[in-house]
C-alpha cells in the first residue's frame, strides 16, 4: 500500500487478526505440537506487524511564527508565509499538497528519503480529507491556486 496512514490501519488490523488467529489455532488443539508452533508463529508475526503499524507517523501541517510547516517523521519543511502565494491539492489515491509562489510557479521541495530528485508537492495520505486541508489553509490565510492567479 502506498498511503502511510492506510498502511498503518492495515498493519494494525492484520496484526491483531493474526494474534487472534494464533490464539484460536492453539485453543483448537492445545496438545498437538504443530498447532502450538503454528499458533505461536502467527501470534509473534501478528505482534510484530502491529508493533510496526504503531510506529508509522502521519504527516502534520502546522502554522507557527509566520511560517508554514510540514512534518513527516524526521522530514520537516519550513516555508515563510510571504513565500507562499497559493496552494493546490492533487486528487487521487495518493493525495499531495502543492505550494506555489506569488507568481503561480510550484515550489520545489527536497525528496522525502534523501533521494536526488526534488518534488513540487508534499505527500499527504490517501485518508486525508481535501476539505480538512482546505479548511487548514483557509485558517492560515493561503488561497487556493485557482483564485490566486491573476491574468
Amino acid at each position: 500500500m502506498v498511503c502511510p496512514v492506510g498502511r498503518k490501519h492495515v498493519e494494525l488490523w492484520a496484526g491483531y487478526a493474526l494474534v487472534v488467529l494464533g490464539v484460536v489455532v492453539v485453543a483448537a488443539d492445545p496438545v498437538h505440537w504443530a498447532h502450538i508452533t503454528l499458533g505461536l508463529l502467527l501470534a509473534l508475526g501478528g505482534a510484530g506487524l502491529a508493533a510496526h503499524g504503531h510506529m508509522i507517523k502521519a504527516p502534520v501541517l502546522e502554522i507557527s511564527d509566520g511560517e508554514f510547516r510540514y512534518r513527516r517523521g524526521r522530514y520537516i519543511v519550513r516555508v515563510p508565509f510571504h513565500d507562499i502565494g497559493s496552494y493546490y491539492v492533487l486528487p487521487g489515491r495518493i493525495r499531495s499538497l502543492g505550494l506555489c509562489d506569488s507568481t503561480g510557479r510550484p515550489k520545489r521541495f527536497p525528496s522525502l528519503r534523501s533521494r536526488r530528485a526534488a518534488r513540487t508537492y508534499l505527500p499527504l495520505t490517501g485518508m486525508t480529507s481535501p476539505a480538512k486541508v482546505e479548511s487548514f489553509m483557509a485558517v492560515a490565510g493561503i488561497p487556493p491556486r485557482k483564485r490566486s492567479l491573476t491574468s
